[in-house]
């Protein structure tokens, strides 16, 4: 397999691809004893292909698609080069998710959006009233183009380190995942005619238990309008730009990251029972006052369940956590896998 050489990110890259800035916790996870945590797979279960026709994919063609996309998500899209990806949301006004994605270029004027395909159709309608006069045209290509999953071994080699890097494999790109458990995740997303890498079948539930291992939340239809990217932690795991300019909902996120009101963060936490996105969290001390959200949730290979919850930082700290009501099922949580940043 011939991993093509493409064009450097140059010096304003994403600012995960070269040194990272030193990490401060925002606040402490409570401790959490080794006898609460999920039991691990063994490294070999982790490692294979499997696809991913949940995903869809939204085309944006043009010589203005990447300033048109930088004037609509999150992340800086006119400075994305060949060798990367962005992850992304798309917000309302008020800075509430409306959508989250992983986007690339495959060309200069060919940019790609993975999202949920619950959310393309709204999404994609969306977008599109803001085209105006822009030289950009928004297609749903989820039909052109295959979206697979690759774990461990499957994960060709000579793919950049560096979070959310991009490497063309043939006609296909290749885009590092944030780790899960240890496991090295990618996206492979290319035309419909091209071969779909080999190495052993994943279950397609394994691959979605990594992803809410890895504790970066993919958006659904259940929990639009849920969050702000901060409730979801987008900001320390690239998903955020403040330094770009205006996008929908920007005030609104920018005041909550630097006037200190971040109230909610994610975690990701073990259920002892069935959970479902959307539903409320509340803590013992008030049965009645929800303290959070379960955003994405996915069967543990070996025994109840992992999600990702949004919760009230003061709840988090206090635990006694259940989903659902006060009487459902209980939420233990895990470590986070990786720090929050304090300092943007």
């Amino acid at each position: 397999m011939i991993i093509e050489p493409l064009a450097s990110a140059g010096a304003h890259g994403h600012p995960l691809a070269g040194p990272r800035p030193p990490f401060i916790e925002n606040r402490p996870l409570p401790m959490i004893h080794p006898s609460e945590r999920t039991p691990p797979l063994q490294a070999a279960a982790l490692n294979g292909v499997t696809p991913l026709p949940q995903l869809g994919v939204i085309r944006v063609e043009g010589a203005d698609a990447a300033a048109f996309l930088h004037g609509q998500l999150t992340q800086d899209f006119s400075l994305l080069g060949l060798s990367e990806a962005r992850l992304a949301a798309f917000c309302s006004a008020k800075g509430r998710m409306l959508a989250s994605f992983v986007g690339f270029k495959r060309s200069p004027e060919d940019i790609l959006l993975i999202c949920n395909r619950d959310l393309l159709a709204p999404t994609l309608k969306r977008l599109s009233m803001f085209v105006l006069r822009a030289k950009a045209r928004l297609s749903d290509a989820s039909e052109n183009f295959r979206v697979v999953g690759l774990v461990g071994g499957a994960v060709p080699p000579a793919l950049p380190v560096p979070l959310w890097s991009q490497a063309r494999v043939g006609e296909a790109s290749v885009i590092r995942l944030p780790l899960a458990d240890g496991a090295t995740r990618a996206l492979w997303v290319a035309p419909v005619g091209e071969a779909p890498p080999e190495g052993p079948a994943l279950a397609e539930p394994l691959w979605q238990w990594l992803s809410v291992r890895s504790g970066v939340a993919t958006l659904s239809q259940p929990v639009v309008e849920a969050f702000v990217p901060q409730m979801l932690n987008y900001e320390s795991v690239g998903g955020v730009n403040f330094k770009k300019g205006c996008y929908p909902g920007q005030e609104v996120v920018a005041r909550s990251q630097f006037r200190g009101t971040l109230k909610r963060r994610a975690y990701v936490v073990h259920a002892d029972g069935a959970i479902s996105p959307g539903q409320d969290v509340f803590q013992d001390s008030d049965v009645e006052q929800p303290c959070g959200t379960v955003v994405e949730v996915a069967p543990h290979p070996e025994e109840g369940f992992d999600a990702i919850v949004s919760l009230q930082v003061s709840a988090a700290a206090q635990g006694g956590l259940h989903a659902g009501s006060a009487n459902g099922p209980a939420l233990t949580l895990q470590p986070l896998p990786y720090p929050l940043l304090d300092d943007i």
